[in-house]
Order: structure tokens, then C-alpha cells, then sequence
């Protein structure tokens, strides 16, 4: 286990690719109604010719009929272009028993397969009304497992941008510009709660002046699910405690989080083992970048309630910042295990969490898994990790696709060109028939 090694993460760098902000998003397509794009051919407004472009002919002042461009002293009307008009949706997210879900739900929009993108939220009673496009204000959640905000940037080891959370992200995180009809072929909606699934929205066809209600979104739990999004703490906690919460988590979907770290500081004081509060009051302190006090909020939340899943993604990444490997191992595994399906992300960390313990195994185990549950190639860094472990076996074939993967799915990564060097010695070894190993 040691002829690929230099190509791969040395540990003492594996913490700054992790913790990375999302780099490869694509850009967002110009707004036509911005006032910047002009229509296809050229200027709209007419100002190309000037003010006393003299005429063919020799002559000035008076248009030439045989000429058909737009003369500059033409007094037809000119009209705006017209602004696209926003698309609005509403409707309700029920469970299976259809009462409300426990927890404000995402609502998501993923088109053509690619990343989801958070459009709002639920309220108490499960309704959701917003105008595609614009979900400004939007907290990140490190919860969101397989759709949240890559932590593992494609740039590779550039660290400047990370934040101790891990993948709490910042707040915004959307484009602003409306949603045009024609953008919303292969595109669905999504209520995204962790440990449930439900049929998604088909919005293909959909105009901005159709009735916005999509219905009622149904969400029913997997069988395989042991973790909870919801804790029993939040049930027991008393009404002024709850009331604090609740306060709170508005005031968060707000961005205003100077008061709503108070109101959960209200609410974890009334109530101490109020796992859910601890855990938004962690996020709060992570996003202000104040790690020891955001682990030991995190801390508070497991202690109340070991089967909350949503503060083990937080610890993960930040043993993994720490280099605590054998504690990265731990939180992402325990995560794991209470929710397999969701978090492709912890699969990951428990992955490279192994490989430098040096439970190659494990760590093999944990990446391939990452890789079968991120069909969205969001974590191209999983491509990475199981390339290298299959090349240090010898299993050269499958170990060459999967770095290829890696460099189609993370293109300005870098660290390409070292891949690349890996993925050629590979390849020069399959050549001399290490092929033969590679089944």
C-alpha cells in the first residue's frame, strides 16, 4: 500500500480539500430581461450608426428609402424588451399519516439530474410558497446529506474559503434571477427531509401564469432509516422552551442570527437537553467561525439524543479539519449507521477518515459506497480515494476508470495534473500486463 501513494493525500493536507467552499457550480445563464444581452443579431436600440452618419448617396439629414437599416433619425416607437415573469409555486408537504412533518422540509429543484438547488422551506403546518429562482436568504444545512453544498470543492486542496462547520456554508446561496418557462424542461421539485422519500414535481411546461399549487407532496420513511430528524427532546421540551425555538429557527431562515442565537440560547436554558436547539445553535457558531464552541453545541445535541442524526455530519468534518482521524472515523460511522441512504458525504469522510488509519478495507468499503450513492458525481473526490485504494491493490482497470471519473466530474481540480501522472503510470503498467491483475 504504497506505490500510488504520493499521488494521492498526504494526510497532513487531506483537511484543507475537505473543508473547501463549492467551486465547480456552473455559472447562472444571463437573465435576458437583465437590460445586458440585447436581442440575437445584434444591437437593439440603434445607436450603432451614430448621430450624423452621413448617408449612401453623399447626401445627410434624410433617410434613404432604399436603405434598410434602422436610420438614425427614425421616430418610430421603440419598446422595451419584455421582462420574464416570475414563476410561483405553492403546495404542502404531508407524511404518510398526513399530519405536518416534524421539521421545516426543503423544498428542492433538480434539472437534468444535476445538483439540487434549495428553492424553501415548509412551514409548521408543511405549506411551501415561493417564485423559482429566488430563494435568497436560505441557511445552508449540513444535514442535507446527499444535496448539500459539496464541502469536497473541486479545486482540490485550496483551503482559503473553508469554514470550520464543514459544509454549513453561508448564508444566501441561490441565484436571484427569475426562472424562465423554457428552463424548466427536465426539471422536478423535491422535498428533501433525510431518512424519507417522496415522488417528485414534474415542472416541465409549466408557465408563470398557471395556478402555482403543484398539490400535495407526500413523504413516506425507508425502512432502513434508524436515525430520527426529529428529536424526542423537541416534544418533551416545554412551551416557553419551544416557543424559543421556534423563534429562532425563523429568525435563522431570515439570516438574522444574532437574534436567533439568542432566542436558542433562551431555549437550551429552559430546556438543557433540547437536542435540536443545541444543534441550530452550533450551526450559528459555526458559521461565525467559532469551532470550540460550535463542537461543544453539537456535543450537547448527541448527549441529548444520541439517534438525532443531523449534528454527526458537523463533527465529522471538523475531527477531520483537526486531523482527529479515529474521531472522524467514529461520528461519520455512527452517522452511517443510523441513516445509510442519505449521506453519501459521510461515507466519504469515513473513508478517507480510514485510509489514514491505514484500514485500507474500511476505507475501500466506505468510497465505493460514496460513489454509488452520489449519482450526481457531486463528490468527485470519492472517484479519487476509490481510484487510489484500487490501484495500491493492484486492480488496475477499475482503479483507471475511476480516476478518469475524477478528472471528467472535477475538471479544474487542483490537483488534476497529479492524477494525471497517476492515471499515465497506471496505464503504463496495464501495458506491460497488469492488466491481467486488474479482474
Amino acid at each position: 500500500m504504497h506505490l500510488f501513494r504520493h499521488f494521492f493525500l498526504p494526510s497532513v493536507l487531506l483537511l484543507s480539500m475537505l473543508m473547501a467552499q463549492e467551486q465547480g457550480a456552473p455559472a447562472p445563464a444571463p437573465n435576458p430581461g437583465s437590460g445586458g444581452g440585447g436581442a440575437p443579431g445584434g444591437d437593439t436600440t440603434g445607436g450603432a450608426l451614430g448621430g450624423n452618419t452621413r448617408q449612401p448617396g453623399g447626401t445627410t439629414g434624410l433617410p434613404n428609402p432604399n436603405d434598410s437599416r434602422r436610420q438614425p433619425n427614425d421616430n418610430r416607437q421603440q419598446f422595451p424588451e419584455m421582462q420574464p415573469q416570475p414563476i410561483f409555486l405553492s403546495g404542502k408537504v404531508v407524511m404518510a399519516d398526513g399530519t405536518p412533518p416534524p421539521e421545516p422540509v426543503t423544498i428542492e429543484r433538480v434539472c437534468n439530474s444535476g445538483s439540487p438547488r434549495p428553492e424553501g422551506y415548509t412551514d409548521s403546518k408543511g405549506r411551501f410558497s415561493f417564485a423559482l429562482g429566488q430563494n435568497q436568504g436560505m441557511f445552508n444545512d449540513a444535514s442535507m446529506g446527499s444535496n448539500e453544498r459539496d464541502p469536497f470543492a473541486t479545486g482540490g486542496f485550496g483551503g482559503a474559503n473553508r469554514n470550520v462547520g464543514g459544509g454549513m456554508g453561508g448564508m444566501g446561496g441561490g441565484s436571484s434571477r427569475q426562472m424562465l418557462e423554457r428552463e424548466l424542461m427536465g426539471c422536478e421539485l423535491h422535498a428533501k427531509l433525510p431518512g424519507h422519500r417522496a415522488q417528485p414535481v414534474q415542472l416541465a411546461g409549466r408557465r408563470s401564469l398557471d395556478n402555482p399549487d403543484v398539490g400535495t407532496i407526500i413523504l413516506h420513511r425507508l425502512s432502513n432509516v434508524e436515525g430520527l430528524t426529529t428529536s424526542m427532546t423537541t416534544m418533551t421540551a416545554p412551551k416557553d422552551a419551544r416557543k424559543a425555538y421556534d423563534k429562532g429557527r425563523d429568525l435563522m431562515k431570515k439570516n438574522k442570527l444574532a437574534e436567533a442565537q439568542k432566542e436558542l440560547d433562551k431555549a437550551v436554558t429552559l430546556h438543557p437537553k433540547f437536542a435540536a436547539a443545541w444543534y441550530e445553535l452550533g450551526r450559528i457558531r459555526a458559521s461565525a467561525n467559532q469551532g470550540p464552541e460550535a463542537r461543544e453545541a453539537f456535543m450537547k445535541a448527541i448527549e441529548a439524543d444520541a439517534k438525532y442524526v443531523h449534528p454527526y455530519l458537523p463533527l465529522a468534518n471538523m475531527a477531520v479539519a483537526q486531523q482527529k482521524w479515529d474521531e472522524a472515523a467514529g461520528f461519520s460511522g455512527k452517522l452511517i449507521k443510523l441513516n445509510p441512504a442519505d449521506y453519501p458525504v459521510a461515507f466519504l469522510l469515513n473513508g478517507i477518515a480510514n485510509y489514514n488509519l491505514k484500514k485500507y478495507e474500511e476505507a475501500e468499503k466506505s468510497a465505493t459506497e460514496a460513489v454509488k450513492l452520489d449519482p450526481q458525481h457531486r463528490l468527485p473526490k470519492a472517484h479519487h480515494l476509490l481510484g487510489a485504494l484500487l490501484a495500491e491493490k493492484g486492480a488496475f482497470a477499475p482503479a483507471a476508470a475511476q480516476l478518469r471519473d475524477y478528472l471528467k466530474f472535477a475538471p479544474a481540480a487542483g490537483d488534476a495534473d497529479n492524477v494525471k501522472k497517476m492515471l499515465g503510470e497506471i496505464e503504463a503498467r496495464m501495458g506491460q500486463g497488469g492488466a491481467a491483475k486488474a479482474q
